[in-house]
């Protein structure tokens, strides 16, 4: 089943652009295309409004595992807005890659990849086994940024 039709199966929105926090400017592509391949910049979660979701914080202190779990859904979400956005279609992502995923978390926390199972749970459900496959880094970091919970960066193959 193509990317674009699962999601419908599924009930899945995908969130409006982001709307950055007032005097932010980013200055670099959401998702940035190179022949075959797309990189896609570190993405948070998106409410379907644009916004930044919460809740904010550090899993393991004020955000349980599970929340996390769905924040790091969320940022599939918002991933897959930009792609399509980008693209025009998802279906047109050939396979999924790499996928780095950070989780900001309290000190001594050791489940990150725990967390980012959530994105990666939701990228196999979409695209299937064969695209949607992909290596994968988890790690825990000190701080991100907005104090989002959770951050995405991933590349593409696509067709051209």
């Amino acid at each position: 089943m193509k990317a674009e039709a699962r999601l419908k199966e599924l009930g899945l929105l995908l969130p409006k652009p982001l709307q950055t926090p007032p005097g932010i400017v980013l200055p670099f592509p959401w998702v940035h295309v190179r022949g075959d391949r797309a990189f896609v910049s570190g993405h948070g979660p998106q409410d379907a409004d644009g916004s930044l979701a919460g809740p904010f914080g550090k899993v393991g202190d004020t955000i349980s595992i599970e929340q996390g779990r769905e924040i790091a859904r969320k940022v599939g979400l918002s991933m897959l807005g930009s792609l399509k956005r980008e693209l025009g279609s998802l279906d047109r992502i050939t396979g999924w890659c790499r996928v780095f995923g950070m989780v900001n978390c309290a000190p001594g926390f050791d489940r990150p990849p725990t967390v980012i199972n959530g994105f990666s749970e939701l990228i196999l459900d979409v695209f299937g086994p064969e695209i949607g496959r992909h290596a994968r880094s988890a790690i825990g970091v000190a701080g991100l940024p907005f104090n989002i919970a959770v951050e995405v960066e991933a590349e593409v193959a696509i067709s051209v």
